[in-house]
């Protein structure tokens, strides 16, 4: 099992969201989060346009997904074809435990 972390610059959680179901990717995360990254927020004028501010931090997106490890490669693909700004996170999951069924493993996320 890997884990999928996307962080977007932009609103593009539902044509991914799109994508990643007709390849069997069902369940999702999606968060509002917020951050810096290598590009400089846009520039606010505040004060009746007297003032310019720079905000530190600007809002992304962010969705996590739980996938096979031979879906890994398709579920790329379609993040970047769907999404425009951001980056992907990918990490091995050793452990997964369902908290009502106490069920683990794979059977977790596809049982």
């Amino acid at each position: 099992m890997l884990k999928v972390e996307t962080i977007l610059g932009e609103n593009d959680v539902m044509s991914i969201s799109e994508g990643l179901k007709k390849v069997g990717i069902g369940g999702l995360t999606v968060s509002k989060v917020r951050g810096r990254g290598k590009k400089p927020a846009p520039e606010i004028h505040a004060s009746k346009g007297s003032e310019i501010f720079t905000p530190q931090f600007t809002d992304k997106y962010k969705i996590e997904a739980v996938i096979p490890e031979e879906k890994e490669d398709d579920v790329i693909g379609i993040i970047k074809a769907n999404g425009r700004v951001g980056k992907i996170f990918i990490s091995q999951i050793l452990r997964s435990v369902d908290i009502s069924s106490g069920d683990e493993g794979e059977e977790t996320i596809w049982g």
